[in-house]
């Protein structure tokens, strides 16, 4: 069995190690560091949860050990990019626990922060800097940081990056940066574009793969519950309450649509908060303690905001509503089933979501087993309104009450085409008063965002 010894890292970098839960490389690990320590450019595919972090950080660190000198005044020695604030916050952490007792400084810069207190923090340079790619490009413009002396090029969940329109930014930052570098480029997917991006940043790069494209977790037990839009937060409900001592992440489409869930589940009784873009740093850092303190049960998401989130408690994965990049679906259910443990991953399907099931089956190569209710059938999804339009949630249903916007008794229901062994669906009635389609958070926008 390979050790961290056997890679031939410092031997302080060991010391570092035996204090922490990681005692044998993972596969990525252990394929990665001998390259990276051989100053090769690198482009990783593994999926989430298995250690990318240690398989980019600990070659660096090894390396960066070697120069005996602190880096010059806002010069920054390796920079590594990352797509959210929350996984910037946890690729610093991570590193700053392998650094402890060495001179080598870690520094964050990410927005929702100072600007002023950042530039503070670069004045006296840095060996590693772990940055979004719009506030480094603030504090370039500022000219507050240096990148002429970078020597090391990270980009982390790169297929995120394309996601959130930062190719952009990233032909921007590179020119900042010396040709003459070592670039290591890290993902969980690998679409068409990162293989693009990879032939124009990387030099003869080795390739390092250690799952194939859409593959989930092994741990994680996953299905797909068929049911209307209005249907979903009580049926959200019940599996809460089976397992009440086990945490949850919930993954909403919009920001305004993950805020409402959340308020409904705190209203149930349920310890719940949420992340989103609308959050400001403070309280989404806040909400991220929260919950891996235990203090919060239900964390309601957004993809954007989910990025980084290495929590090992959690237990059960909701798609309150189905990601429309089907890529995103391994991400999310990547957040249960963390270090080897088990989870389970269950999502609500309506009828104008059928696309994005079916995109997602086709990644993963398999069906999604059916754990309530029935394939809808061609004349349905294609009279139901289209994600973003309309889709918002009905409110709570009053106690012994009917919910708002159901058909009074008597009135006569449509029968969808039940699969073999299922049962007719009501028709959902569109929820929703305004027309105009709501952007989905974590959709490419046309021009890249800079408030990261």
């Amino acid at each position: 069995m390979t050790t961290f010894a056997d890679l031939g890292l410092s031997p302080r970098l060991l010391k570092a190690l035996e204090k922490t839960n990681l005692q044998t490389p993972t596969p990525i690990q252990a394929q990665a560091i001998p390259y990276i320590m051989q100053g090769r450019d690198l482009m990783g595919l593994a999926q989430t949860g298995t250690g990318k972090t240690a398989a980019f950080g600990l070659p660096l660190l090894h390396r960066l050990l070697d120069i005996g000198h602190p880096p010059g005044p806002k010069n920054v020695r390796a920079l590594i990019l990352a797509p959210t604030r929350e996984l910037t916050l946890q690729i610093k952490d991570a590193l700053e626990v392998f650094t402890k007792g060495t001179p080598v400084k870690v520094t964050m810069v990410v927005g929702g922060a100072s600007l002023f207190r950042q530039s503070q923090a670069l004045s006296k340079g840095t060996d590693v800097l772990v940055a979004t790619p719009g506030r480094l490009i603030d504090l370039l413009e500022r000219g507050d940081v240096s990148l002429e002396q970078c020597g090391y090029l990270v980009l982390d969940e790169a297929d995120h990056m394309l996601d959130m329109g930062f190719i952009h930014s990233l032909r921007k930052i590179a020119k900042h940066i010396p040709l003459k570098r070592q670039t290591l480029l890290f993902s969980a997917t690998m679409p068409k574009d990162i293989s693009e991006i990879a032939d124009t940043y990387l030099r003869d790069p080795v390739r390092v793969q250690v799952t194939s494209a859409g593959k989930t977790a092994d741990k994680v037990s996953q299905g797909v519950h068929f049911l209307p839009n209005g249907d979903k937060a009580r049926v959200l409900e019940e599996y809460l309450k089976k397992h009440p001592t086990e945490q949850a992440l919930v993954f909403g489409r919009t920001k305004h649509g993950s805020e409402k869930l959340m308020k409904l589940l705190a209203a149930w009784g349920f310890k719940a908060g949420s992340i989103h873009g609308n959050k400001s740093q403070s309280q989404r850092d806040r909400t991220l303690t929260e919950f891996r303190n235990g203090e919060l049960d239900v964390l309601v998401a957004t993809d954007v905001a989910a990025r980084g989130i290495d929590i090992p408690t959690v237990r059960h994965v909701y798609n309150f509503d189905m990601p429309n990049v089907p890529e995103n679906y391994v991400h999310r259910i990547g957040r249960t089933a963390r270090a080897g443990a088990e989870g389970t991953s269950v999502s609500f399907c309506a009828p104008a979501e059928m696309g994005e099931l079916q995109a997602i089956e086709k990644l993963l190569k398999q069906p999604l087993p059916i754990l309530g209710g029935a394939p809808w059938a061609a004349d349905m999804v294609a009279a139901a309104p289209k994600p973003g339009q309309n889709r918002g949630q009905r409110p709570a249903r009053p106690q012994g009450g009917r919910p708002q916007g159901a058909k009074p008794a008597g009135a006569k229901p449509f029968s969808a085409k039940p699969a073999q062994g299922g049962r007719p669906v009501a028709k959902p009635k569109p929820m929703g008063g305004g027309n105009t389609p709501r952007r989905a958070e974590g959709g490419k926008p046309s021009a890249p965002r800079r408030s990261s």
